[in-house]
């Protein structure tokens, strides 16, 4: 199949998290008949029950690609026009997973060696394939890490510190309000605290952005509420560390905050002949924490797009992708 081919294949299989292990099958059957061709061997690597990392080397890797397998909800099949490729995951990454194929089988044949294919799961989740991969590396000395950047390389990405903020009250009727304790009342107030707190500005990134995501609580309006929650996402462009102190005295009093994930802001590296960006987004590259070498970060199509209804990749920027892989596997084989 041609990389447009490949990427409805793919599209058209839903791969939701956690149901990646449909896409890691085909993926898996799939690298399995070209390793037979090119001397290549095959992994199915286990992450939990149903659900597996998928590898493909060729001799000894000095460069890996990978990227994940599976999407955010909700799943919609392919369909294609003249410019674009549309379907859950066309960029959110199995355009780039689709690139990726292409970009090994020209090279392999090539003659070269020292390639590896790795397919992660639960990237949008909690990064559960990468951090299995982390425990299990194969000596790789480059990680080129495919997420929609339009094709530029990115010269770093923001972090990620998330929160589920929870306050406690008493219940009640609510005609006799003072007999009770409102903790919907409690965590307004600890959110708005939160939402006043200073964040972190970086001459690279920009500032830190502070999301409110979910809110949950109460059992019914003729009732003093005695439980009420929600979930806060702050996108970082530092450690986080001045950021944690904040949202604990924000909170304090009012709501109990327990971290849930912090993922530090990246900064990466240039490569001579390619265009950059910054990108916002948090990636599975923290994750895999050096473990399969030194990470870049590219792939065709807008993160714009990406978790939307209109989800697309360009045609044409799948085609420069392979021509991209290609120039950074070269250029780092040697």
């Amino acid at each position: 199949m041609n990389v447009f081919e490949l990427t409805r294949a793919l599209v058209d299989i839903d791969s939701v998290t956690p149901n990646e292990e449909q896409v890691g099958v085909y993926l898996a059957d799939l690298l399995s008949r070209l390793a037979a061709q090119t001397g290549g061997r095959i992994e199915r690597i286990e992450v939990e029950p149903h659900r597996f990392n998928v590898l493909a080397t060729w001799g000894q890797p000095v460069v890996t690609f990978s990227t994940h397998m599976d999407t955010v909800p909700p799943f919609f099949a392919s369909r294609e026009d003249a410019e674009w490729i549309w379907g859950r995951g066309a960029c959110d990454t199995k355009g780039i997973i689709a690139s990726m194929i292409c970009a090994t089988e020209a090279l392999l044949a090539e003659g070269r060696r020292g390639i590896a294919l790795l397919f992660v799961v639960g990237e949008e989740r909690n990064s559960a394939g990468a951090l299995a991969a982390a425990l299990d590396n194969r000596g790789s000395r480059f990680l080129i890490n495919g997420e929609p950047t339009e094709n530029k390389l990115a010269l770093g990405s923001k972090g990620a510190l998330r929160y589920e903020i929870a306050a406690h009250g008493r219940m009640a009727h609510s005609a006799y309000p003072h007999l009770g304790e409102s903790a919907i009342e409690k965590l307004l107030d600890a959110l708005e605290r939160v939402r006043r707190i200073p964040l972190a500005h970086d001459p690279l990134f920009g500032p830190s952005t502070l999301n409110i995501g979910t809110i949950q609580g109460g059992r019914a309006p003729n009732v003093i509420p005695d439980h009420a929650s929600a979930e806060v996402f702050i996108r970082l462009v530092d450690s986080g560390d001045e950021t944690r102190g904040r949202i604990a005295e924000a909170v304090s009093g009012f709501a109990e905050a327990r971290e849930i994930l912090c993922i530090p802001a990246l900064h990466l590296t240039k490569m001579e002949g390619l265009e950059t960006t910054i990108v916002s987004y948090t990636t599975d590259i923290p994750a895999f924490d050096g473990a399969w070498g030194k990470p870049f970060l590219i792939g065709p199509g807008t993160i714009h797009l990406a978790h939307t209804d209109q989800e697309r990749v360009p045609k044409a920027e799948l085609l420069d992708a392979i021509e991209i892989y290609k120039k950074l596997a070269r250029q780092l084989i040697r």
